[in-house]
């Protein structure tokens, strides 16, 4: 059929004009900023005016990624990156040289025990089974970071799955945990934009005992929620007594600047198991729900 020889494309692949331009000749225009193409030049892209484009950019490299990895949607732990694996937790205490740092350095040894909770929970979801679109749901999605997030990507490996990592770039060094699948490593400049694709195939969410970060990405995901902005999925804060001690979640509500309903956007819960079965009693809730709305999904 004549249709057949017909070309897919009549331009070059920007990859293969740019392979040319490579090998153009040297001469005094060649050799300038002002000739490389816009795309090579990375002095240009890093200009002020192009953070538009960068925000741009750094939205869509890991959405096309993930969407080639076939992820249908991810479980998302935050959690501290100093909390130590029990393994090391013992270390940390006879290393402490002052009163005080022996009380913090206990108190860290004590939650060490959510470095296992989050490994397990890892292990859980990463051998949740493709859906009928042959969609991974629930790939474990940390930090990338120690400690808690290592524990999460550690989860996933030691079932042979993969997981995400997402870095970001700070003013000390920060490399990925070993755990990571290096396909599935990010890196990003903008924190807004590290928090969206956390949130964009979040269908759960695990917060473990951690400081600023975990506060910061915790409360964000639930205002997004509380105000309609984001669909309500399972929260799960891990550590009663710690999240109870540092935030005061019922004066909130007694001082009247968050609702008494507010306080049903999340559960807590200590172990891996409680979370899960928490997590498909949901899930099972909202499939029966939404059978019973629409007559055409009725069995």
């Amino acid at each position: 059929m004549a249709h057949r020889k017909v070309p897919k494309r009549v331009f070059p692949r920007a990859k293969e004009d740019a392979a040319v331009a490579k090998t153009a000749t040297e001469t005094p225009q060649t050799t300038d900023s002002a000739y490389k193409l816009a795309f090579q030049d990375t002095d240009f892209l890093l200009r002020d005016d192009l953070r538009p484009v960068r925000f741009q950019l750094e939205l869509l490299k890991p959405e096309l990624l993930l969407e080639e990895a076939n992820i249908g949607s991810t479980f998302v732990m935050y959690g501290s990156a100093r909390i130590p694996e029990p393994g090391k937790a013992e270390a940390l205490v006879k290393s402490a040289v002052t009163p005080k740092q022996r009380r913090i350095a206990e108190r860290l040894q004590a939650k060490s025990r959510y470095y296992d909770e989050a490994r397990k929970l890892a292990q859980i979801a990463s051998q949740c089974p493709l859906d009928a679109d042959g969609k991974r749901q629930f790939v474990v999605c940390s930090g990338g970071g120690p400690s808690i997030m290592e524990a999460a990507n550690r989860g996933a490996h030691d079932v042979g799955a993969e997981s995400i990592g997402l870095n970001i770039v700070l003013p000390f060094e920060q490399t990925p945990n070993a755990y990571v699948t290096p396909h599935l490593s990010f890196q990003f400049h903008y924190f807004a934009l590290r928090k969206m694709h956390f949130l964009l195939r979040a269908r759960a969410v695990a917060a473990f005992p951690g400081g600023f970060g975990t506060f910061d990405e915790l409360f964000e995901l639930l205002t997004l929620v509380q105000t309609g902005k984001m669909a309500q999925l399972p929260i799960f804060l891990f550590g009663k007594d710690f999240w109870r001690r540092v935030v005061d979640f019922e004066a909130l509500v007694e001082e009247g600047v968050i609702g008494e309903n507010d306080l049903n956007l999340f559960r807590f819960v200590e172990t891996a198991e409680e979370a899960w079965e928490k997590l498909s009693l949901y899930y099972a809730t909202r499939e029966r729900s939404y059978r019973h709305r629409d007559p055409s999904k009725a069995a």
